[in-house]
């Protein structure tokens, strides 16, 4: 499926802004341009909540809204994509109209599993990918509200000189950095934690995943795709004590209290 106009606030659609699409992406992007894509289709059963985590409140603000807020502010992304739960379309629509409403996003069915969902919004992008109009994908968790624009821009440049860049935590004296406090996901370092926002070379990204698909394999993360399927170099940098996860209830009230503060 090929992309569909960039709806700002999700309203406004018409055939004219359809036809206008082109005129858009060469007005208002550079010649290749990332994509932001934040994911909302997991269920997040363990934080006790009766419906998606993604639209709980966390200091007056859906927490999909503190994530899609933070990539709609990086001026090196071009496009904002929402991954979605199957049948949460219309509460996804309502809630970017309603919180976001001078942000364009755009919305994609997730899928079974997290594989699966970024599966589904690699396929809706192939065309700009195979085209070169899209070189870097960044995927985000809407469960990590706390992220900050540093890790964002920090993700896109490593992945674009290397090919991947997922931001991790260490244990304190055990990785030796490389130049830049940069280092190899398969170096001797051992990992305490892998964060997101993770980026990747888009057309490698697609690549690994139609491989993937082709032979029933689903990772356990993106960067498994990648590392199974290419020759992409995944680098580290380091991630943020506070850009939690959230994922009991108790992350809840943490993550409500530190955006709070903002």
């Amino acid at each position: 499926m090929g992309p569909q106009p960039p709806r700002r606030g999700l309203t406004g659609w018409s055939p004219t802004l359809a036809a206008s699409y082109g005129d858009w992406v060469e007005s208002t992007a550079p010649e290749s341009y990332a994509v932001g894509v934040v994911l909302a289709a997991g269920l997040g059963t363990r934080v006790g909540a009766d419906g998606n985590k993604a639209y709980l409140l966390l200091a007056g603000r859906s927490m999909v809204a503190w994530s899609l807020g933070a990539v709609t502010q990086v001026p090196q992304i071009a496009r904002t994509v929402l991954v979605h739960r199957r049948g949460e379309r219309d509460l996804a629509h309502d809630t970017v109209t309603a919180e976001l409403p001078d942000a364009t996003v755009e919305l994609v069915e997730g899928g079974d599993s997290r594989h699966a969902s970024e599966f589904n919004v690699l396929r809706y992008l192939a065309g700009d990918i195979e085209s070169g109009a899209v070189d870097v994908v960044l995927i985000h968790d809407a469960a990590r509200p706390l992220a900050g624009r540093d890790m964002f821009v920090t993700a896109l440049s490593v992945a674009r000189e290397f090919g991947g860049a997922i931001p991790a935590l260490t244990i304190p004296d055990v990785v030796q950095q490389g130049p830049g406090g940069i280092e190899s996901a398969s170096g001797s370092g051992r990992l305490v934690r892998v964060q997101t926002p993770q980026a990747f070379r888009a057309k490698p990204l697609l690549g690994a995943y139609r491989a993937a698909a082709a032979q029933g394999f689903e990772g356990t993360d993106t960067s498994s795709c990648i590392e199974r399927y290419t020759d992409e170099q995944v680098r580290t940098f380091p991630g943020g004590e506070t850009n939690l996860k959230v994922t009991y209830a108790h992350d809840v009230a943490v993550a409500g209290h530190l955006l709070s503060r903002r």
